[in-house]
């Protein structure tokens, strides 16, 4: 086809060359016929022979162009034959080789495009359930950062706020206006920044403590890469310590208050004891200073059991053994124990059973232990002549114990530290009368083992109120 095509420019340009050529020569033919006819009136010899020389030359140049014009016919063949009918046809011919091919396959092309369609589909279906994850996910770290006790904070280079969960505005009571790392830290004075925090990890305390009204509160600072590993950011830790502080600080004081306890007693009884080995003393004083001796040394031995009974409920070494009995019955025998008390401070003290009440269920031992010192802190703190009243009864699945008596009574910001460990409204009164600041102590651990409550109220000059819950058997 574009063979053909070559041959037709061909043959064009050539028709095209003779036609102008012959144009020229014809032309010339007849500008020489005219100036011949021109020469033959003036008849001049040497202009004949100019004229002749004029017509060999045109002759000449006419020869010379018609030469010239087909070398240019055949540059143009092999340029078109070269560059442009050459690759044409190896366009043509690959391309049937293609619709060959195509054809040979015709066969398979729906079989090929259902495959295709299938693999879009799946591809979809993948992405889909790849967003739907990442949606997922995303979903549940906003739900537990919204829903952590610890706050988190996130910076980027120019500390500015990226992230930040309710409990850090929370806890360090942090503005709406708050919006970069100077604007929440710069308020508590701490040394640090985040260029340290970034470029001086190694030597910068990356954890600080503050205190927030009446809570403390750690702070732990980190910086956090990019994927390319460099410094993209700082990310701030709070954790409420508030309650780690107190239990610390009560520690401190068990420490002390627990030295303290056992060094009374034991300077007591070396004083006596010193006393009577460096003289001799007749047998009324001997006695009195032994009876001194023997009453700390059962002070501390008191003290000495009730430790060690509070690290078995600690440890939970102490194994409780529960039994079904009579709440009323045994209440009854711990007022018979404590008589000879009751009577030297010539109390009143009446115990009420109302309406039946089921057998409760716990360790028996344990329970009488709780009853025991609830009503000897009612005889010690009662005045003589003071009156107890004691109820038994029964509300919903629990049994209870309530003691009432018209005694000294507890300030009410004490009332919230009396479970505590040797803590005293009055301590130096509350030794004078032998206790050791650990009854209510081991009542609260006891009753928390047998699944039990006790609540106290109390008005200075009134008297107090305890309220002991144990539960029936279902």
């Amino acid at each position: 086809m574009f063979k053909n095509i070559q041959s037709k420019i061909i043959l064009i340009i050539l028709i095209s060359g003779i036609v102008v050529i012959s144009g020229l020569g014809i032309r010339n033919i007849l500008i020489l016929n005219d100036l011949n006819n021109s020469l033959n009136e003036i008849n001049t010899q040497q202009l004949t022979d100019s004229l002749q020389q004029a017509q060999h030359s045109s002759q000449i140049a006419l020869v010379v162009g018609i030469v010239a014009f087909i070398i240019i016919i055949f540059l143009v063949r092999y340029y078109l034959s070269k560059f442009v009918v050459y690759p044409i046809n190896r366009l043509i011919k690959s391309a049937g080789e293609i619709s060959t091919k195509d054809e040979n396959k015709k066969g398979n092309k729906k079989e090929n495009l259902e495959k295709v369609d299938d693999i879009f589909g799946l591809m979809t279906t993948e992405l889909k359930e790849q967003l739907n994850d990442v949606s997922t996910k995303k979903n549940q770290i906003e739900t537990i950062l919204r829903h952590m006790t610890d706050g988190i904070i996130a910076f980027n280079m120019d500390k500015e706020i990226i992230l930040i969960n309710p409990e850090a505005k929370k806890l360090l009571s942090i503005r709406p206006e708050d919006n970069t790392f100077e604007d929440i830290f710069d308020k508590f004075k701490l040394d640090i920044n985040m260029e340290k925090i970034i470029y001086l990890e190694n030597w910068t305390s990356t954890e600080q403590r503050v205190q927030v009204d009446d809570k403390y509160i750690n702070i732990f600072f980190a910086p956090f890469k990019n994927q390319a590993d460099r410094p993209d950011g700082v990310i701030a830790v709070v954790q409420d310590i508030t309650e780690h502080v107190k239990l610390d600080n009560m520690r401190k004081e068990f420490v002390a208050d627990v030295s303290h306890e056992l060094k009374t007693p034991i300077t007591s009884i070396m004083g006596y004891a010193d006393t009577l080995l460096e003289g001799e003393y007749d047998k009324e004083t001997q006695e009195k200073f032994l009876n001194v001796i023997a009453s700390e040394a059962r002070r501390m031995a008191k003290l000495v059991t009730d430790l060690l009974t509070l690290s078995r409920y600690d440890n939970k070494k102490q194994k409780t053994q529960k039994e079904e009995f009579d709440l009323g019955d045994l209440v009854k025998k711990c007022q018979d124990k404590l008589a000879i008390e009751i009577k030297k401070k010539n109390h009143t003290v009446n115990c009420f059973v109302t309406a039946d009440v089921p057998p409760v269920y716990a360790d028996k031992y344990d329970i009488e232990r709780v009853v025991l010192n609830i009503l000897t802190n009612s005889i010690k703190y009662t005045k003589e002549g003071g009156e107890i009243k004691i109820y038994v009864g029964f509300v919903y699945n629990d049994a209870y114990i309530k003691v009432f008596d018209n005694g000294i009574g507890i300030p009410e910001e004490d009332l919230s530290r009396i479970f505590e460990r040797f803590y005293r409204v009055d301590k130096a009164r509350t030794r004078e009368m032998g206790g050791t600041g650990l009854g209510l102590s081991i009542a609260k651990e006891i009753l928390d083992k047998n699944g039990g409550s006790i609540d106290i109220k109390s008005v200075v000059g009134q008297g107090t109120e305890v309220v002991i819950k144990i539960p029936t058997k279902s």
